[in-house]
Parts: structure tokens; C-alpha cells; sequence
């Protein structure tokens, strides 16, 4: 796989002129003849088209048809985005040699002229990873003790998936908490672009320590803590991602619709309409509808009697229909305020052989472990990252370790 340089693109849009291997070292009337091919860099604004690119440099139409033809069952080139980096080289009779578009920060097309036309290639982009040292303290929620910038808030996504199970971090939180974490950092020309995986992480929330190891078995890598247990549980910790919650598990709540005092055996969750709610666990439709003060509603039956209730929500997802079957984080339903409900907010309850119970206070584990004959590889690589997470002290956000080795 061709490894593609960023530097090989030219932020701002213009002709650069770059001697290539054509260079013709024989003489025409006493001068040295060099023949150079036209580079046309630039990066995709806001609204423009390929067409549009085309047209400012009178580029051929026909041409452009090739292109997108070439293409088509690799990446529809009609779908540019905005700040994106494109680079057009042309020959001396402005036919098209080649097109590259870096589509993400994972993959860049190439377009290149064969003697049958145009031929087209995704390729990988090839970073550099240095292994790096995160450290963290919370001082209000997760996303603003990460540090500005679209990588960290990346970040500190991936590491509430990991912990997911086991931590709320809209409302589990606490001033002082503290996370430590050994991760990717993938660089470009010496330079950092963005974080890869959570090689290892610790969190300290409200006094207690988790921890989580990335870790491969038969070839598909997930986190398990420390005694080689998977991280991955039963049931979500909560159907939402950075919420709060509004009101809590109560045998003798005052209802702020009805203004009478009566048992709200389930927790509500505050979030903006149209809040994406998943399943907590694996499971089967039971009901989808409209049904009294709990507006629209979803309940799903899981294993050993357990059964979770979504209501209030403002639409559900049309596949969620009575006896069909739905996966553990599958988005179910969109939050609402039908219903009995002063705002929008979630109101999710869990029952067991029909007996309401906290969700809040449920611990289920999978029960998988690491296979026993991966258990030395296992333990060998957490005393590792152990002995890397130990020197995570500073309290600067994050640190490179200079090293690529694992």
C-alpha cells in the first residue's frame, strides 16, 4: 500500500509547478528544455463541487465524467467535503495524469490515467504511532476535562465507552476524579493528527478505581479489567450518553404533572428532544406505542425475567415492532416529552418477573474471561501497562512517550 503525505497537499489553491522525472536533459537552440507536470492543489470550501473546480481551471468536463465513473464503486466523488485537501496534476495539454481527495484522516482516493482510462484506488493513509501518556482531572463533567480540539473530544468518547458498564458520566461524576490513560497517538510527518486506540486506562471515580486492557482474543480485541474479566456486562449503566439525571429512584415521588405523591419506580433522564435512547441490553420488543402517562413507550423482555421500559419518547425507530429482536446499544427510540411529562427526558424503568427495581443498583457481569491459554500473554501485557500508567503523575493533559513499541 502507497504511503500518501499530507505535505504532498498545498492549503491554499493555485498552480505549483514541481520538476518531475521528465526532465529532458537534451538542448533546443542552446537551451535546457524541461518538461514539468502542473499541479493543481487546493482544499474543498464550503458548497463547491468538483464541477466547480473543474470549471475555474478549465479543466475538460468529459474528463471529470471519467473521474467519477472510475470511482463510482469506491467513493462517489459528488460527496466532497468542506476543508478536505484534493490535488489535480495535469500534462502540458491540460489532460488530466491523476486526481488525489483525501477523504478522511484514514483514506485518500487516487485516481490515476492508464492506457485504458482511469483507474481508482482507496488508499490507507499510513501513520506513525507513538504510544502516548494521558493524564486527567475532572473538574465539571468528561468533556471539558479533556482539553479544546474534535481529537480529545474523540477521546474522551472512546473512554466512556469503555467504562460504560460500569460508570455514568453525566451523573456518576465527582469534582477531583482523576483518569490515566495509555493510548495511540497517530503522527504525519512528525506531526500529531489524532488518538488511535485506549491501549490501557484508569479512572478514579468518587474514591473507586477501574481499570481496562485492550486486548485481543481470536483475533477481535476488547477491554477486560484486571483479573482478565470482560469489561462488557449484562446491561448498559444508562440508555443515554452525557445526560444528567433529573429525578432519581423513589418510592414516594411528588408527580410534577399530577402534583400528588405516588412511587416512580424507574429514573428520569433530562435531554434535548430527539436525544438518540439505546437498549441496555439484548433483547425482545414487547410493546411499541402509545400507552397513557408514559406517552410512547418501549418495552423490551431480556433474559432470567428482566424487562426495561423507554417512555415519553418522541418517535421510535420503525424496526422496533413487537417479537422482533434488538442488540445491546441499538438506538431504539428518540426522547420526547409525550406523555405525562413537563419537558423532554427519558423515563426508563426496569422490572424483574414484572417488580419494579433501581436500575441504578443493578451489577451484572457476562461472565467471559480471557481463554487460560492467553492468560500469560494477558497478565504480561497488564503488568506492562500497569508499569506505564504508574508514571502518569503529571498534570499536564498529555504527554508522548517517544516510543512506538507496545
Amino acid at each position: 500500500m502507497r504511503k500518501i503525505l499530507l505535505a504532498a497537499f498545498i492549503i491554499t489553491a493555485g498552480f505549483t509547478f514541481i520538476p518531475g522525472p521528465e526532465v529532458l536533459n537534451d538542448r533546443r537552440q542552446g537551451e535546457l528544455i524541461y518538461r514539468k507536470p502542473l499541479e493543481i492543489c487546493g482544499t474543498v470550501k464550503s458548497g463547491e463541487t468538483l464541477f466547480n473546480i473543474f470549471r475555474r481551471y478549465g479543466l475538460s468536463m468529459q474528463e471529470l465524467l471519467m473521474l467519477k465513473e472510475a470511482s463510482a464503486s469506491i467513493y462517489r466523488l459528488r460527496e466532497l467535503s468542506p476543508g478536505q485537501p484534493y490535488k489535480i496534476t495535469v500534462d502540458d495539454s491540460n489532460r488530466i495524469n491523476s486526481f488525489v481527495y483525501w477523504i478522511d484522516d484514514a483514506s485518500i482516493l487516487n485516481i490515476t490515467r492508464t492506457e485504458s482510462g482511469f483507474c481508482a484506488q482507496k488508499d490507507a493513509v499510513e501513520y506513525e504511532k507513538r504510544i502516548l501518556h494521558v493524564y486527567g482531572l475532572v473538574k465539571d463533567n468528561l468533556i471539558s476535562s479533556v482539553g479544546e480540539g474534535r481529537e480529545n473530544l474523540m477521546m474522551a468518547l472512546q473512554l466512556s465507552d469503555i467504562f460504560r458498564w460500569d460508570i455514568d458520566f453525566a451523573a456518576d461524576l465527582r469534582q477531583g476524579d482523576v483518569f490515566r490513560l495509555v493510548v495511540d497517538g497517530l503522527f504525519l510527518d512528525g506531526e500529531f493528527k489524532k488518538y488511535g486506540d485506549i491501549l490501557s486506562a484508569e479512572f478514579v471515580n468518587n474514591g473507586e478505581t477501574y481499570r481496562a486492557y485492550r486486548f485481543e482474543v481470536s483475533g477481535k480485541a476488547d477491554y477486560f479489567d484486571a483479573d482478565g474479566k470482560l469489561l462488557r456486562k449484562t446491561f448498559l449503566k444508562a440508555p443515554l450518553n452525557f445526560r444528567r439525571i433529573s429525578s432519581g429512584f423513589s418510592q414516594d415521588r411528588f408527580h410534577p404533572v399530577l402534583k400528588i405523591s405516588r412511587p416512580h419506580h424507574g429514573l428520569d433522564f433530562a435531554a434535548p428532544a430527539g436525544t438518540p435512547v439505546s437498549a441496555v441490553s439484548d433483547g425482545t420488543v414487547v410493546f411499541s406505542g402509545y400507552r397513557g402517562r408514559y406517552g410512547r413507550l418501549i418495552i423490551l423482555r431480556h433474559l432470567n425475567g428482566y424487562e426495561t421500559y423507554y417512555g415519553h419518547l418522541s418517535r421510535i425507530e420503525n424496526s422496533i415492532r413487537p417479537g422482533r429482536k434488538v442488540e445491546q446499544g441499538q438506538v431504539i427510540g428518540k426522547v420526547g416529552s409525550t406523555g405525562l411529562a413537563t419537558g423532554p427526558h427519558l423515563h426508563y424503568e426496569m422490572r424483574v418477573h414484572r417488580k419494579p427495581v433501581d436500575p441504578a443498583s443493578l451489577k451484572t457481569r457476562s461472565g467471559k474471561t480471557i481463554p487460560k491459554r492467553l492468560a500469560v500473554d494477558f497478565k504480561r501485557f497488564r503488568d506492562k501497562m500497569d508499569s506505564r500508567i504508574a508514571l502518569i503523575t503529571s498534570p499536564l493533559f498529555a504527554s508522548a512517550s517517544g516510543t512506538a513499541d507496545k
